[in-house]
């Protein structure tokens, strides 16, 4: 009877590992091909590359051929490149930096509702010098995990993210280089120096453990960073999250070069978290791309209806007169569902992956372009500081209220022809210059009498920090930019009538 009992637990193991084999076989099968998106993202080995580039065997930190070990600088770059970072964040510290420090900019980011991407709070040299960032966000379930693992091959390894019908994601992950694969944890990061990430200390602890690393050596990863977010719940309230989500989305939000917004064709709705998302959007149209993903879900009519229902719930939202790109495909692992569009969620998906190897490639034109629109809002901030002041002295007399005095000039600014006389005097835009709201909290907490006249701001030696940002912007950033593209000097950056050059003080202690 043993004898009978242990033939049939043996035939029953042997149609087990049969019937594992046989799913293997049926998956291995309906597993998608990967070569395009090597192809397209320019992923080859490095004896390919090599032929590719010519000769070239070494590759820096962002992807670019180096012919050579010895052409290699301190900072793992060639050497063009590398010098023109090192120029870079020269211009940031001498030009920049210094007019921010001296009329507090960053405190004015703060109080500020909206404004863009900025430089800011924290490890500034980390991120001039940090790889593109690709930013996943949407409601939950969307695919946004799936789409990170497919693009780096992820399926089936260790540290493939996790997934699931259900929400899944709860931290705010960042997927990046490294030499070995580890998981790193948030505070870790936040505590280490080198990268870019210390400023995200000021969320607190209860964020920071929400947070975690996960370095891998990958291609794709030496060129570009992804960052995965938590779904966007409609039904659950901010504050149960345990730190402010809002403000951390923005965090990223300002630091992305390429943000792709995930939906599924059975999740349209928008509530008010979507709302407030798009909201914090709001200046980034450029580097938004919208992906209706898991489209193969669906037969080709009821996709097309679904498209428009799409654009439909956002046009509220992005009020633009271009809308964003919109890719439809499915972007995961497993071959598309039979008798569905294969061959346009194909070219959808390859056209995405050229959308993203441009970023790549023009990552150092994005920076100096980033650092000079920083630039900008720098001195239009200080003018405006400037022109405060001014008022402040021009109103006061020796019976006067200080605090009354400037209680007025602050709540009404228009009264006194602050931001007004900023645009006539300077050729500033008027679609650059910040709230007005924010001024009032921004000299909430910091007194008019801390704050010295742009004419004061001048030294023998060093000259006047107004004539240093105005340079940066009109001739050392551009010269910059035309450096590392030979024969494509941008048009009108040297221009004073572009940049928004006016009335300099005159540095007086120099003779003219």
């Amino acid at each position: 009877m043993k004898g009978i009992v242990s033939i049939c637990c043996f035939f029953s193991l042997l149609v087990l590992a049969l019937a594992e084999e046989e799913v293997e076989d049926v998956l291995s099968h309906i597993l998608r091909d990967r070569s395009h998106i090597d192809e397209t993202l320019r992923l080859a080995s490095e004896e390919n590359a090599a032929e590719h580039y010519h000769g070239f065997k070494y590759f820096d930190s962002w992807g670019c051929p180096i012919p050579h070990l010895k052409y290699i600088d301190s900072w793992g770059c060639p050497k063009p490149l590398g010098a023109a970072i090192q120029k870079l964040r020269k211009i940031y510290h001498s030009a920049i930096k210094p007019m921010e420090q001296a009329y507090k900019y960053n405190e004015l980011r703060a109080h500020e509702i909206s404004g863009g991407r900025t430089l800011g709070d924290g490890n500034t040299d980390g991120e001039i010098t940090s790889k593109p960032m690709v930013l996943f966000l949407g409601p939950w379930s969307v695919g946004k995990s799936s789409m990170i693992n497919y693009l780096l091959g992820l399926k089936d390894s260790p540290y493939q993210l996790y997934t699931g019908a259900e929400p899944t994601t709860s931290e705010f992950t960042v997927i990046m280089h490294g030499e070995k694969t580890r998981s790193i944890e948030g505070i870790v990061m936040a505590a280490d120096s080198s990268r870019s990430f210390s400023p995200l200390e000021k969320f607190g602890q209860s964020f920071l453990e929400k947070l975690i690393g996960i370095e891998m050596p990958h291609k794709l990863l030496e060129r570009v960073t992804f960052v995965d977010t938590p779904g966007i719940i409609e039904n659950r309230k901010q504050q149960e999250r345990g730190y402010p989500f809002n403000d951390v989305c923005q965090w990223f939000i300002d630091r992305a070069d390429l943000i792709f917004v995930t939906f599924d064709p059975t999740k349209l709705d928008v509530g008010l978290e979507l709302e407030m998302l798009f909201r914090q959007l709001k200046g980034r149209e450029s580097q938004i791309r919208i992906i209706l993903n898991k489209a193969d879900n669906l037969a080709t009519q009821d996709l097309m209806r679904v498209y428009g229902a799409l654009f439909w719930s956002l046009a509220p939202l992005i009020n633009v007169t271009e809308p964003p790109r919109v890719y439809v495909s499915s972007f995961w692992p497993f071959d598309y569902a039979p008798d569905t569009s294969r061959e346009l969620f194909k070219r959808e998906e390859i056209s995405l992956l050229e959308d993203l190897n441009q970023v790549i490639e023009n990552r150092m034109e994005n920076k100096i372009a980033f650092i000079r629109q920083h630039a900008i809002r720098v001195r239009i901030h200080a003018l405006l500081v400037d022109r405060y002041v001014q008022t402040f002295k021009d109103k006061m007399s020796y019976f006067s209220d200080p605090d009354l005095v400037f209680k007025e000039i602050v709540d009404e600014p228009d009264k006194f022809f602050i931001f007004k006389s900023i645009l006539a005097k300077t050729n500033v835009s008027k679609f650059d210059l910040p709230n007005r709201e924010a001024y009032q909290d921004f000299f909430g907490v910091n007194p008019i009498g801390s704050f010295k006249s742009l004419s004061a701001q001048c030294s023998y030696s060093g000259g006047c920090l107004l004539d240093k940002i105005e340079k940066a912007i009109t001739s050392e950033l551009p010269g910059l930019l035309s450096s590392i593209n030979p024969g494509k000097a941008p048009p009108g950056l040297s221009s004073c009538e572009a940049t928004g050059c006016g009335d300099k003080p005159k540095n007086r202690y120099r003779k003219n």
